[in-house]
């Protein structure tokens, strides 16, 4: 071999021994890379080329007990823009005065709310603020749909996207009741921002129905982004509650006609079905600053002083302790009763001998006060002994927050007067919840039985959670003071000198009691001229199927008879109820009542 050829062979040799070399080396700093410092270069690649990005669950909605929607879940978006975009900024803000008329009178026609001028007026604010602070900020106040979002987007330069043109578009949680209004305070409502439940059954349920969010990343390939799932959304289940939307528009109408009429501060209706506990309508009206009625608060289940509703508790608690008999009497008069120093008097004032019945009948303050305090030693413990025994108050595990478990004060053993203002319906505190689930045992053969808002929580039709009223106890008194009792309770209506005769019906029989109480002010004691009213009653009174309460707080003067107001409330309620509701057919020649088909 001559000696160019070894030479070349050789220089030959070297220099592929050299890229040899070097080919090793990178081939080891990659697998050294790929292997050994995976983690750390993910975690500084991973931020600027895939974001992490939440899926919102789907909250679940609420149906009523034929399952009609009460409460769902829309998507609604906030709009706002951000002049700090780059795009917007550069060449002294071309791009922002080319565009901003067009974007202006786009807004303008979409959402409606301002003129174009104004739009435009806004926008030219927010890009010309001295403070970066300033130079983000919202729109519109209105929530915009989702079509609305979609024509934004279609608006020149929002058309190239939010890197391009500042514009965002802030997807919110927004809940809408097709029922507008009614039962609101019922369903609740949900935080705007976090779609977290904050009263009613949205809160009490807010576990299920607001499900769990899902994971996707956003991640950039060839200069485009895209979402690629990681973990799905798990959307809420769905709560089918025991309300009737046509049995709660009904309890709606008679209740806001008659605070209509009196111009009372709130009003409150509840209706429940006798044998299953089921709550078929709850009605809140409170008087607004424009004299409306709005559904504002729940005062179904807050505690109140019940008033005369509470003297039947008294007889019956007599009754059956065999302290008292029907045929017992008790005289009564015009100038009253002093019992240790505090004077008892009856707004219908006589000269009378009352029995039992006709104490109940006339609501006699003077005659509740004196057979209580005669037959319970003037022990106010010996009587709220016998009220607790009949479970009067029993905590009721009701399904909306803020349901308060009925209070009767803590008695000094020294106190002589309590006992006395306690017989008819002071010192004591129930809610009309409570007042309606006892009033409910008694038309329901004695058995009391916790009241139930929700049946069921479903997962499409799969049921999660079932729900039923439980028993309280099932007696509440023996067989003929109950017989006793719902005499009297006939009587309040039917009677001559009932003080819920307003309640009669030709087309139902209803049978319950009223209530007339002085409202009590922190500081100030009893107002003398401001009155909460009620009357609670069942219907059809021969075979029960409703119980129904109505209580008004703060009439305008001229309207604080109890019977004439509240009862009336309950009779219209029960006429189109039981019209609705309910039949008579002939069954082996006899009348029998049966819900319609």
């Amino acid at each position: 071999m001559s000696e160019n050829i070894r030479n070349t062979v050789i220089r030959f040799a070297i220099v592929f021994g050299v890229i040899l070399i070097l080919f090793g080396v990178v081939y080891a700093r990659i697998i050294s890379l790929q292997y050994t410092h995976r983690d750390t270069l993910e975690a500084i690649v991973m931020p600027r080329d895939t974001v992490s990005q939440c899926i919102k669950a789907t909250r679940g909605n609420i149906y009523d007990c034929n399952g009609r929607l009460m409460a769902s879940s829309v998507p609604k978006y906030s709009l706002h823009i951000d002049t700090r975009t780059e795009n917007l900024r550069k060449n002294n803000g071309e791009v922002f005065y080319q565009y901003v008329d067009s974007i202006a009178l786009g807004l303008s026609q979409i959402i409606g709310d301002f003129t174009a001028e104004q739009y435009r007026q806004k926008l030219v604010k927010i890009y010309t603020a001295t403070q970066e602070t300033e130079q983000y900020a919202r729109l519109t106040p209105k929530h915009i749909s989702y079509t609305q979002k979609k024509a934004i987007e279609q608006l020149p330069l929002i058309n190239q996207g939010q890197y391009k043109s500042g514009i965002i578009m802030v997807e919110l949680n927004v809940r809408v009741k097709p029922f507008n209004s009614l039962g609101g305070r019922t369903i609740g409502n949900i935080y705007a921002e976090t779609g977290i439940g904050n009263s009613g059954l949205e809160s009490q349920f807010d576990s299920y129905l607001q499900g769990k969010d899902g994971l996707a990343v956003r991640q950039r390939f060839a200069n485009e982004w895209g979402l690629i799932p990681v973990k799905p959304a798990q959307n809420g289940y769905d709560v089918y509650s025991t309300m009737d939307v046509e049995l709660l528009e009904i309890c709606e109408k008679y209740l806001r006609q008659q605070l209509d009429t009196n111009k009372a501060e709130w009003g409150s209706v509840i209706l429940m079905e006798v044998p299953t506990g089921e709550i078929k309508a709850m009605c809140n009206l409170d008087r607004g600053s424009d004299g409306k009625y709005y559904e504002m608060n729940n005062h179904a289940v807050k505690l109140v002083e019940p008033g005369s509703t509470f003297k039947t508790f008294s007889i019956m608690a007599a009754l059956d302790d065999g302290k008292i008999s029907m045929e017992d009497t008790v005289n009564v008069t015009t100038g009253g009763w002093r019992y240790h120093g505090k004077l008892h008097e009856d707004s219908h004032k006589a000269n009378a001998t009352y029995d039992i019945k006709d104490a109940i009948e006339r609501s006699s303050n003077i005659a509740l006060a004196r057979i209580i305090t005669k037959h319970y030693n003037h022990s106010a413990e010996l009587f709220i002994d016998k009220l607790n025994s009949m479970h009067l108050c029993d905590s009721i595990n009701f399904m909306i927050p803020g349901a308060h478990q009925a209070r009767i004060k803590t008695v000094d053993p020294n106190d002589k007067v309590t006992i006395s203002n306690m017989s008819y319906g002071y010192y004591v505190e129930f809610s009309p919840l409570s007042i309606l689930t006892f009033y409910n045992a008694i038309a329901n053969n004695g058995k009391m039985i916790s009241p139930i808002i929700v049946k069921s929580v479903k997962d499409g039709d799969k049921i999660i959670e079932q729900f039923s009223s439980q028993v309280i106890t099932p007696s509440i008194c023996n067989a003929k003071t109950l017989q006793d009792v719902r005499e009297c309770l006939h009587e309040v209506v039917w009677g001559d000198h009932g003080t819920a005769r307003t309640a009669q019906s030709d087309k139902v029989s209803i049978a319950g009691k009223t209530g007339t109480t002085q409202i009590y002010e922190k500081n100030k004691g009893y107002n003398e001229t401001e009155y909460r009213i009620s009357f609670v009653g069942y219907f059809p009174e021969e075979n029960p199927q409703y119980t129904c309460i109505c209580v008004i707080q703060r009439p305008c003067k001229g309207h604080t008879g109890s019977g004439k107001e509240c009862g009336l409330v309950v009779r219209r309620i029960a006429e189109e109820v039981m019209t609705h509701a309910y039949e008579y057919v002939i069954q082996d020649g006899e009348l029998v009542l049966q819900p319609k088909k």
